[in-house]
């Protein structure tokens, strides 16, 4: 049968077939360390299993009234966004959608028509500028330099900025840098596009994950400007250890929040209502969790940062959020023999039985991710043999 196009322009998310390829291997009987994974190793918490056992129950089972998200789940995001992110937000001014990547795609098809730009900054996250071609928009690439911490300045926002651009994405903590974006970079970034027809999609989806003590301001708390022209992004996936469950949100103007409601009723009828139920509970609840999870990312982040940076040829900056570490390998390429992040990564399968993902999937070809949603154990195991596999060519 014949594809369309639009299928055959676009490939399928690297990220995923890291994983996937890293579990065909080990059900060969191969002994992979898979440092693909951009969900946490830690279990869904029990009260949230339990609360989403409690709604089935209780005949949570059919659609969502209204396909927009349900009224619990609203009033628990708009207190998150009162007490966590400074922003106030009525319950008009949300809708629930199928996970946060979900929310970004319909965004997306919400705000810009075909030949619109977008800015992306670089690195960026591997489905942004998928999302932007399958509206018929074009990506617009700012490169973030190590120098600054992998963030991009707001010179370079300013610069970028046409009579054809329509949406900055804005993602920190980043996947796939693991780097946060201070305050005062944030402020200096929303007085940039004051002023401007450009609305900005603020992808918070890590906001909790900040592991440097940096603080986090949400782009929408930046300035009244900011505000009126920001939709904020967040879901269950990360904080709450709930990818699978397939639950986010957007938050902000209500005329464009009400236009992704639309396209997701014709999409998907709504997120599981059952799921809502559980990330009502998750936001409403104990929050040790998150805090427990947190603990760990922090000492992994320095194991994975100390490690790298002692590996011939590697160089990777301190990850200040998330769960990534996003180092410099290019200085390895001659030697090893490779041309590129992609080669890298295939000849350290091959050859050592460790899963990265390629950083020209995320826009920077010197580097690769590592996800360090993963045990010590498999993190001293994995790096030492990266670090074999380079030193020994």
């Amino acid at each position: 049968m014949k594809l369309s196009r639009l299928v055959q322009s676009i490939s399928e998310s690297p990220t995923l077939a890291v994983s996937a390829l890293a579990a065909k291997m080990r059900a060969d009987g191969k002994d992979v360390i898979g440092f693909g994974a951009g969900e946490p190793d830690f279990g869904t918490p029990q009260h949230i299993i339990d609360a989403a056992a409690a709604a089935m129950n209780n005949g949570a089972t059919k659609y969502p009234k209204p396909s927009s998200g349900i009224p619990e789940l609203k009033s628990a995001i708009q207190d998150k966004l009162k007490r966590e992110n400074n922003l106030e937000h009525d319950t008009d001014d949300i809708t629930v959608t199928v996970g946060g990547k979900m929310a970004c795609n319909l965004l997306i098809k919400t705000l810009i028509d075909p030949g619109d730009e977008v800015i992306i900054p670089v690195p960026y996250w591997v489905s942004y500028p998928e999302f932007v071609r399958l509206a018929g928009g074009t990506p617009v690439f700012v490169q973030g330099s190590e120098a600054n911490g992998l963030c991009v300045t707001a010179d370079q926002i300013r610069a970028a900025i046409t009579d054809r651009t329509r949406v900055l994405m804005l993602n920190y903590p980043s996947n796939p840098g693991g780097h946060m974006y201070h305050p005062d970079l944030v402020r200096s970034i929303a007085d940039a596009v004051a002023g401007t027809n450009v609305t900005v999609i603020a992808d918070e989806i890590y906001d909790r994950l900040v592991l440097d003590g940096t603080e986090f301001l949400s782009f929408a708390a930046a300035s009244d400007d900011a505000y009126a022209r920001t939709i904020t992004v967040n879901s269950a996936s990360k904080t709450y250890s709930m990818t699978g469950w397939r639950i986010g949100f957007v938050a902000g103007n209500r005329d464009v929040v009400k236009g992704v409601a639309k396209l997701d009723s014709q999409a998907s009828s709504g997120a599981a209502t059952f799921a809502q139920h559980a990330y009502a509970a998750a936001l409403n609840g104990d929050q040790s969790c998150v805090d427990e999870m947190r603990t760990a990312f922090i000492e992994r982040a320095a194991c994975m940062h100390e490690r790298l940076n002692a590996i011939r040829g590697v160089h990777c900056l301190k990850p200040a959020g998330a769960f990534y570490a996003f180092p410099n390998v290019g200085g390895t390429y001659e030697r090893l023999g490779v041309s590129g992040s992609t080669d890298f990564s295939q000849k350290l399968l091959a050859e050592a039985n460790v899963a990265v993902v390629p950083g020209v999937a995320f826009g920077m070809d010197d580097h690769v991710r590592f996800s360090f949603a993963t045990s010590m154990d498999n993190i001293d195991t994995g790096l030492e043999r990266v670090r074999a596999f380079v030193e020994k060519h």
